[in-house]
């Protein structure tokens, strides 16, 4: 069984082996929907691509029938943001088209374990700034993940997102947007779990990270302001300028060899 640190759940090297398992479900899906993304397809058979991999898994979902804040049960397996949306956009009819930037958020359960992780697709042919809005969110999100060693603060992780995109900043004086009101996670026997982790900040303060510990850390950077609001459906998150935003993140657990990232194809260890 799970132990705690405080109210941080610490997972036993069997527990994050089964996280691992989850994290290649969500990482196989990912995979899945980026090679099937064109103009053309909408978000409602990606979604349907998800839950197949699901099935072929043997995994639940984390996100279908979710409630939070009062919200209606989530109706999706992907989360599918399109554009001006942040996070938690709602799949369905909405075809993509080309140009389209989509975020998509996806979530897996294995013998109670969770992973998540989000990608951000490039649809066709994108602008120059829409694409680098992307590569710099990416490169903040690993940026982040390879503060998560054993010892280090909680907030040394969101300074090295924080920096990586302030120093990254686009040509001509401008500057990206960093959402403040949405950010990472701890996650394990819930998707959900204490710390809440932002995006911004001073190094050194929060929680001392320890083994056993798995956090999803998620950068959504925009083009614009970062101020945002959610849409009647009670779910999207659209930024409020209708600037484009970029989510990616990853599930990573903390070890004592170092950040083990549990929702990569591949056996990533930093």
């Amino acid at each position: 069984m799970f132990r705690r640190k405080g109210s941080i759940e610490i997972k036993t090297p069997d527990e994050l082996a089964v996280m691992r398992q989850a994290g290649l479900v969500v990482a196989k899906a990912l995979a899945a929907i980026s090679g099937a993304t064109r103009p053309g397809i909408s978000t409602g058979e990606l979604d349907a691509i998800a839950r197949d991999v699901l099935a072929d898994n043997g995994a639940t979902s984390s996100f279908l029938g979710y409630k939070a804040h009062g919200a209606v049960p989530y109706p999706g397996v992907i989360c599918a943001s399109v554009n001006d949306e942040v996070v938690h956009g709602i799949p369905g009819d909405r075809v993509l088209r080309d140009g389209d930037v989509l975020s998509v958020d996806f979530g897996a359960i294995v013998d109670g374990w969770n992973g998540d992780a989000a990608v951000t697709i490039l649809v066709g042919d994108v602008t120059p700034e829409i694409a680098d809005l992307s590569r710099v969110t990416e490169d903040s999100l690993w940026a982040g993940l390879r503060q998560a060693r054993v010892g280090a603060h909680l907030t040394d992780i969101s300074h090295a997102v924080e920096t990586t995109i302030v120093e990254s900043a686009p040509p001509g004086g401008g500057r990206y947007g960093i959402v403040e009101d949405y950010g990472g996670h701890g996650i394990g026997s819930s998707m959900h779990m204490d710390p809440h982790i932002l995006n911004y900040g001073s190094p050194g303060r929060g929680p001392i990270l320890r083994a056993g510990m798995a956090l999803a850390i998620e950068p959504m950077v925009t083009l614009g302001n970062p101020e945002v609001g959610v849409l009647a459906d009670a779910w999207t998150v659209v930024t409020l300028d209708g600037s484009t935003a970029a989510h990616w993140e990853h599930t990573v657990a903390i070890t004592d060899d170092g950040p083990w990232v549990l929702t990569a194809l591949d056996d990533v260890r930093l």
